[in-house]
């Protein structure tokens, strides 16, 4: 599946694209949230990961511009955060499909817990878009 990592912390960025990759995921990742927002609607991936913390358009923004266009609305997305998890109703309000701490997550060692979010989050999708066509 091809997915876009929207994340700008580079390290952080090409661990998660490693990953994916290894998963046997397509990966685009960029750095900002309108070179993000331009990725999506240029070449729409199956699933999105956003940071919250961008500079420029912050992941709110980003999120909040994706859910309003026609185009990229049904994209899932996974919200990455540093920030606490009471963030993660109003995210999931505004149309995240999943929402994961980066302190949880060991890039480095066991990324178990990204891979199953993205492969809970994918299979949903590929769930609604096939009901919705039968």
């Amino acid at each position: 599946m091809k997915i876009l990592v929207i994340e700008d912390s580079r390290s952080f960025r090409i661990a998660i694209e490693r990953l994916l990759t290894r998963a046997g995921h397509s990966v685009t990742a960029v750095a900002d949230g309108c070179e993000g927002l331009q990725a999506a609607r240029t070449s729409p991936p199956a699933l999105i990961l956003l940071d919250l913390m961008l500079p420029g358009l912050d992941g709110t923004g980003v999120l909040k511009a994706l859910k309003q266009d026609a185009s990229t609305a049904q994209i899932p997305v996974i919200v990455l955060t540093a920030l606490s998890r009471m963030n993660e109703a109003k995210l999931k309000d505004a149309g995240a499909a999943a929402y994961i701490e980066k302190s949880s997550l060991d890039l480095k060692g066991n990324a178990d817990a990204l891979i199953q979010s993205v492969k809970s989050v994918l299979s949903r999708s590929v769930a609604v878009s096939g009901s919705s066509r039968g």
